[in-house]
């Protein structure tokens, strides 16, 4: 999954086409007016109708790691132990470890 695209309002004009190409790919995008966020457009998917806006979102945010694991479950207003739930249901993994630095955790946990 890529990071998000910055549209301003003014680049709607010009930019549609990219806005909507970053949807269809599945991409979540911003869109800024005066430098600060107007609104998010979030692709419509399997994900969203299984889980609804807030959590799909929630979710969307946490994978891109724009989220951390506690903003995002308050994002969806869940408790860390069911948005936990949530991302395993939807194919998330909580914890991303590159495998040299997973080896290095367990090397020092042992």
């Amino acid at each position: 999954m890529g990071k998000l695209d910055v549209f301003t309002v003014r680049d709607l004009r010009e930019r549609t086409g990219e806005l909507i190409r970053d949807a269809e790919q599945g991409r979540v995008s911003v869109v800024t007016k005066h430098g600060r966020p107007a609104f998010v457009a979030v692709p419509f998917d399997k994900r969203m109708l299984e889980l609804g806006v807030q959590r799909a979102l929630a979710v969307r945010l946490f994978e891109e790691d724009v989220l951390g694991l506690s903003q995002a479950a308050k994002f969806a207003g869940l408790c860390i132990e069911d948005f936990l739930g949530v991302l395993s249901a939807a194919g998330v993994p909580a914890v991303d470890y590159p495998p040299e630095e997973l080896d290095a955790e367990m090397e020092a946990v042992m």
